[in-house]
């Protein structure tokens, strides 16, 4: 569960970053996320999808408000993905959780090793990851699963004060989509670290090394390091029911990462 203890919520751009600047554990930063009221649309969006229920979960109360991260603090490999679903992570409060694309996902983490059970329903299930972590790169729930530029920017001081906070063991990110991908490298840029030129291209299995920032020195004593990052195919139901991503794609995706993560 996310502590409680949050004092004011972010209301603007300006105090989304100086918020996540400040935290340094990752519950602090937990507590400010699920605190966010920073874009206005998102917000009058989640919160109208919490009222106004799916008939199949009429009888639940909804978590309505921006979704944190799941999973240990010292992991080593990062999943990466684009939002929470309007019906799943923004329903359940947890990321990936409640819908087809979590079933997907933590069934493939389950496979690999990295997850105690291969199904994530509440945030009561007993669910606990092996050194990985999984999070989203904007944390409110969007109208057509689609955040503006203007949100994408806003929601980025979160994503990146949680992998500097996670810098000093990650050593592999595997980023579900393109969108997800181009906010790793984003953060590695942000940061001071080395992109290749060109910049590479989403696709999946694609993979590319990159190399260390050695500006940038996070808050826990650890700088950011050489990260793996690996693509997949989001698992949404657009791939996942059409066969453009299926479960031995996902697999060897996620047996690599694990390989890399031990190496």
């Amino acid at each position: 569960m996310v502590p409680a203890g949050v004092s004011r919520a972010a209301t603007s751009a300006q105090d989304v970053a100086a918020q996540a600047g400040e935290a340094t554990t990752l519950p602090t930063l937990d507590n400010r996320i699920v605190a966010c009221r920073a874009c206005p649309r998102l917000v009058q969006w989640r919160e109208q999808v919490a009222v106004q229920r799916r008939a199949a979960y009429r009888h639940q109360e909804y978590w309505g408000r921006p979704v944190p991260g799941f999973g240990p603090s010292d992991a080593r490999v990062v999943v990466l993905g684009l939002a929470p679903g309007a019906h799943g992570a923004n329903r359940t409060g947890r990321v990936f959780t409640g819908d087809r694309s979590g079933d997907w996902l933590y069934a493939a983490l389950h496979r690999a090793g990295l997850a105690n059970q291969p199904t994530s329903t509440g945030l009561d299930d007993g669910l606990v990851l092996t050194g990985t972590r999984v999070l989203a790169a904007v944390r409110c729930a969007p109208p057509q699963n689609a955040p503006s530029t203007i949100e994408r920017d806003t929601c980025a001081p979160w994503m990146d004060r949680e992998l500097d906070l996670l810098a000093p063991t990650l050593q592999v990110m595997v980023a579900l989509g393109g969108f997800a991908w181009a906010a790793a490298l984003g953060w590695h840029r942000r940061r001071g670290g080395v992109v290749p030129r060109p910049q590479p291209r989403f696709a999946h299995g694609a993979q590319v090394v990159l190399e260390a920032a050695s500006a940038h020195t996070g808050t826990r004593g650890g700088g950011i390091g050489r990260v793996h990052l690996l693509g997949s195919y989001h698992v949404s139901q657009q791939n996942t029911q059409t066969g453009r991503l299926t479960e031995p794609m996902l697999d060897e995706v996620f047996a690599r990462a694990t390989r890399l993560a031990r190496s």
